[in-house]
């Protein structure tokens, strides 16, 4: 099963590779309130996304050392 996620495009300064922000929730264990968490993955992008589009990106093969998801679509 591979891993898919939203975020949003931080930039696109790179040739084929986009920086993916993407934010989740989660419950803090003793107190109970919703805390955002961020992380950044770059993505390789085939259709040439711009910076504030928010993207569905799915884990792929390994594009390079660090690179290792890719943009399937833009949602909005």
């Amino acid at each position: 099963m591979t891993k898919s996620l939203i975020g949003e495009v931080i930039s696109c300064k790179m040739q084929k590779t986009v920086v993916v922000r993407v934010e989740t929730k989660i419950k803090h264990p003793l107190y109970k309130k919703q805390i955002k968490k961020t992380r950044t993955y770059k993505t390789h992008d085939e259709i040439g996304v711009k910076v504030g589009q928010i993207v569905k990106i799915q884990e792929s093969k390994k594009y390079s050392k660090d690179v290792h998801f890719k943009v399937l679509e833009v949602v909005s």
